[in-house]
């Protein structure tokens, strides 16, 4: 399943442990991106990583599993106001539509003309 690693595989994490596995003042953290499998829970977190996507939280369910979430889909991080302020009206915000439009007009150029 995307962003879920085992424990006992640590050769499938990218980059180097940074932050302590778990011991008795582990965070909980709550998954709050509402699309993401284990939202709503709220779980321990054991640990940090850092890829080329940025930062990630690993947090451990109940079965040891560990799963790689960024911290952004979490209530580690504030929501953003104007996701707050739309109350579920808009599905995008004006700077992702931005962010988007970059996207597509760099991945259209390398493809080049149809």
């Amino acid at each position: 399943m995307p962003g879920q690693v085992k424990v006992a595989l640590p050769a499938s994490c990218t980059s180097q442990q940074n932050a302590a596995t778990a011991n008795a003042d582990t965070q909980l953290v709550r998954v709050t991106h509402p699309f993401h499998p284990l939202f709503p829970r709220q779980l321990p977190c054991v640990g940090k990583r850092y890829n080329r996507h940025g930062e990630r939280l690993l947090l451990q369910t109940e079965d040891a599993t560990v799963w790689s979430v960024p911290p952004q889909w979490t209530d580690l991080v504030s929501l953003d106001p104007e996701v707050v302020m739309s109350n579920g009206r808009s599905l995008l915000r004006v700077v992702d539509l931005m962010e988007l439009a970059t996207l597509v007009k760099r991945l259209s150029s390398k493809l080049g003309p149809r």
